[in-house]
């Protein structure tokens, strides 16, 4: 088969097949992880990149350009959250069509600026090239910590935590494809902040933990799949904001188990947090593999499903985009 003939492949199954190749080629003994976690560690720095396509990611439509690109520069600052690193510089690949005005360049170059400004680093530097749509590619460079956070530390017994409210910012999207630009759940997607400080304060007290950008199952499964363990969630513990009910509807429940966006983290802990992160525990780490929802009757075996990269945008159903991922 070929062509339009082929079946569709979903965005896990094609970073698998990449990771395939690229694990077998040779590595400096100085990188300490490569594909498979939020940030690649090496030589002390922990490294990712995020896009953002016109389109596939968001639409001009939704708000002005320097807030779309902040937006994204924080998408990609979020997995150096995730492993407790500390940010000291970005590089920005800039992709935009050719009559695009000098205007547009300032304000992209603005909301980059300001997304490393409150984050402590700076722009180093990057690429510009023309497209036929708008992209903006951030690499993000990190001082690692001695022990980073990773993804495969779970053990059964291990509370399971988020920060914040990870479905506020997928029902802000929904909202944004409807057609309304303005009201608190749009702003909690318009405007993500990388949790670079939890992400300190967790460090020698998380067993694991990641961000989530795919959805809350999708990107817990690949966390248990990471540390060979399983899960149960309880569907009323996870933090919803302010209205979240009335305003999602029939759809709570996708949004709060699917939908993706927020940058929150996500993260396993034997006890208490620290204080004063803030965070809410959602559900425990089992020995048996798989995925629970306990939605008040006892768990009940679920699919990690979450948004995936190559569906179309709009999302057939109220969730999110994920990041390109450096898994």
């Amino acid at each position: 088969m070929s062509g339009a003939d082929e079946p569709e492949v979903a965005e896990d199954a094609r970073i698998a097949r990449l990771r395939a190749r690229f694990d077998r080629s040779p590595r400096d003994p100085a990188v300490a992880l490569a594909i498979g976690d939020d940030a690649a560690l090496a030589h002390g720095l922990a490294l990712s990149v995020d896009v953002a396509v016109e389109d596939v990611h968001f639409r001009r439509s939704f708000a002005p350009l320097a807030a779309l690109a902040e937006r994204a520069a924080n998408a990609a600052l979020s997995d150096l959250a995730a492993m407790g690193a500390t940010p000291t510089g970005l590089l920005l690949a800039l992709l935009v069509p050719r009559d695009e005005p000098p205007a547009s360049f300032d304000a992209l170059a603005e909301g980059v600026a300001k997304a490393a400004e409150a984050a402590g680093a700076a722009v180093l530097g990057g690429n510009l090239s023309r497209g036929h749509a708008l992209s903006l590619t951030t690499t993000v460079l990190g001082r690692a910590p001695e022990s980073p956070l990773r993804r495969d530390g779970a053990r059964p017994g291990d509370g399971i935590w988020v920060t914040g409210a990870p479905g506020d910012a997928a029902l802000g999207l929904a909202r944004l494809m409807a057609g309304e630009r303005e009201g608190p759940f749009i702003a909690r997607w318009l405007h993500p902040r990388p949790r670079l400080g939890a992400g300190r304060a967790l460090l020698g007290h998380a067993s694991a933990a990641m961000d989530l950008s795919d959805g809350l199952l999708l990107d817990l499964g690949r966390m248990t799949g990471a540390s060979g363990v399983g899960a149960t969630i309880r569907l009323a513990d996870i933090p919803r904001g302010p209205g979240f009910a009335a305003a999602a509807g029939a759809d709570a429940r996708a949004l709060l188990l699917g939908g993706g966006e927020s940058y929150e983290l996500l993260f396993t802990a034997r006890g208490d947090v620290p204080s004063p992160l803030e965070a809410t525990r959602i559900g425990t780490i089992d020995a048996a593999p798989g995925l629970r929802v306990d939605a008040g009757a006892g768990p009940d075996p679920v699919v990690p499903a979450g948004h995936d990269h190559f569906s179309a945008f709009p999302p057939a159903a109220p969730s999110a985009r994920p990041k390109a991922e450096r898994e």
